[in-house]
């Protein structure tokens, strides 16, 4: 009976495992956009630094803290909005990068967060405005 049980709980496992494969709502699924949205990416420049994370803000909330290797990509409503970014920890009391931007429906919005001296800026990337659907 107790080999029965194993032989249930290991075919369970593998099946779990198979559907849990199958699905498309992970990391790099795609879905549509929210409607009358623009695509807004923030990366963090390569020397940023290991240890710190680059938190981003839209509109004095924050949407994620990004440690190496991650960079913020999200949509935002059509409209104006206020970007900001800053390190954590921050003992050095570096300056956020702060961006005010008018998104309209249907564009991408790239910037890389970098220093630039005791400060963080949001540099925009080339080919900023590009249709996205």
């Amino acid at each position: 009976m107790k080999k029965y049980c194993s032989i249930i709980n290991i075919l369970s496992l593998a099946f779990a495992c198979l559907i849990a494969a199958g699905c498309t709502t992970g990391p790099g699924a795609a879905t549509a956009p929210p409607p009358n949205s623009g695509h807004v990416i923030v990366n963090r420049v390569a020397n940023f630094g290991s240890d710190l994370s680059l938190v981003i803000s839209v509109d004095g909330k924050d949407v994620g803290s990004f440690t190496e290797g991650r960079n913020y990509d999200g949509y935002l409503p059509a409209g104006q909005h206020v970007i900001v970014a800053r390190v954590n920890p921050n003992p050095g009391g570096k300056r956020p990068g702060r961006k005010t931007l008018m998104v309209q429906a249907g564009q991408t919005y790239s910037y890389t967060a970098a220093w630039s001296g005791q400060s963080l800026v949001l540099v925009r990337n080339r080919g900023q405005t590009v249709p996205t659907y």
